[in-house]
């Protein structure tokens, strides 16, 4: 019985790629009922001691009890205890990889070529939606019929969230294993993996997510340093790239018909005119006046006013007000509401959900004590690749946890469902690549 439900699990969690397209739903409930019989099969087969004795697994543990602990100073701590216990089952998520899925190589093979076209399928979904383009309404729908609510943003198969190039960015190089590992030809190997890897460049530069496109190349620099084997792939990958973008740049339509009317760092700070062709009368030409996010120089000329500079400057402000304790988990939206010391902080935009980077979040909502332990978890991780027979693999390991943890970038909450959930199926699958024996050497 337990071997049947043991498959169920592990069916569920090698499609974790796959359902993280259709929402937070079904991902929550898989990792949340697998870190529950995870535990009762460790129990049962009384395997606890083994795993306990792992150093990661201690840390992993001690790091959830800090959460607790911390959680009785918070502001709101009925929220901060409820975050604080549902997140064990994100923290569990790279234990139970270890330990329950990917302790046989086959179920890696598999992730792995899961990954790789789910990455490919939101690429195409992607680039379909960035072709179907109308000057009056924007970006059109995709193969499924979503159409962005954000004009100049795409959503590709993921209904009304903005990020597909976040997606493909995460999950890119570890789909690129598949290929190593799969295609045996060097040559075809390596001409398939510079198409791939210039797809899933483009598809983050068209979808508007600007610091998933940066961590992306970040990634790929990596390896043209630190992969000496495979660095003429990954030079010709980043050449392609940036011809590609300087193309799309240059042709599309998009990025060329509209003029300029105003250019402020603040929230929605670009104004712009299109103008296009009347739907209702061809010899006619419209005018429409859109507001979109501001330009990325802008943001950088005026960093303070930008509203990166603004939530900066409020979880900066809370922290020197919360040095030790820090204010609780997700506990930044309810202290910017109602703490007469931070209302005043964010103009021009509502207080936001998070702080939008995940070192600054750990720093504010857990104190200088929970940066330290979110820093010694990393290292944990790092650690675990290296003392793990490190070989190819560990080099697309590490060059995957630089674009998901690089630190001076914009972020998304690692107590979100959806990032959460893809940030540590992500890191589970980077502490067990190094498994994989080498057959090409």
């Amino acid at each position: 019985m337990m071997v049947k439900i043991n498959y169920f699990f592990i069916f569920f969690i090698l499609l974790l790629p796959i359902t993280l397209i259709t929402g937070p739903a079904i991902p929550d409930i898989t990792i949340t009922l697998s870190a529950i019989f995870f535990l009762f099969s460790i129990i049962i087969n009384q395997s606890y001691k083994n795993i306990y004795n792992n150093s990661f697994v201690k840390f992993s543990i001690i790091f959830w009890f800090f959460l607790l602990f911390v959680s009785l100073f918070a502001e709101n701590i009925l929220l901060a205890y409820r975050d604080s216990i549902i997140f064990v089952r994100i923290l569990a998520l790279p234990i139970f990889l270890i330990f329950l899925i990917f302790n046989n190589n086959k179920y890696l093979k598999i992730s792995v070529g899961v990954i790789f076209f789910s990455v490919i399928f939101v690429c195409i979904d992607t680039l379909y939606q960035f072709m179907n383009y109308d000057p009056g309404s924007g970006f059109g729908k995709d193969l499924f019929g979503f159409t962005p609510d954000w004009y100049g943003r795409l959503t590709g198969p993921f209904y009304k969230e903005l990020i597909p190039g976040a997606y493909v960015s995460k999950f890119g190089l570890i789909g690129l294993v598949y290929l190593v590992i799969t295609i045996k030809n060097k040559t075809k190997r390596n001409i398939i993996s510079i198409a791939y890897l210039t797809l899933v460049g483009v598809i983050t530069y068209v979808s508007g997510e600007r610091m998933a496109f940066a961590t992306f190349l970040l990634g790929i620099l990596f390896l043209i340093v630190f992969y000496q084997k495979k660095r003429m792939v990954f030079l010709l990958s980043l050449l392609l790239i940036i011809f590609s973008v300087f193309l799309t740049n240059k042709i599309h339509p998009f990025y060329n018909d509209y003029k300029i009317l105003e250019s402020t760092p603040y929230h929605l700070g670009l104004k712009i005119e299109k103008e296009y062709i009347c739907n209702n009368n061809s010899k006619t030409k419209c005018k429409k006046i859109i507001n979109l996010q501001p330009r990325f120089t802008e943001v950088i000329k005026n960093f303070k006013d930008s509203p990166y500079g603004q939530i900066y400057n409020l979880g900066i402000k809370m922290f020197n007000d919360h040095k030790l304790q820090g204010i609780g988990m997700n506990n930044f939206t309810y202290v910017c509401k109602n703490d007469n010391r931070y209302k005043n902080l964010i103009k021009n935009y509502d207080c936001p959900s998070h702080p939008h980077n995940i070192y600054l979040q750990w720093m504010i909502e857990a104190g200088i004590f929970g940066l330290i332990f979110f820093l010694a978890y990393l290292y944990f991780v790092i650690n675990y690749i290296f003392a793990n027979n490190f070989n190819k693999y560990s080099l697309i390991s590490f060059s995957t946890l630089l674009i998901l943890f690089w630190p001076i970038m914009s972020t998304g909450s690692l107590l979100k469902n959806h990032n959460g959930i893809s940030t540590f199926f992500i890191v589970g699958i980077c502490l067990v690549l190094s498994n994989l024996k080498q057959k090409n050497k």
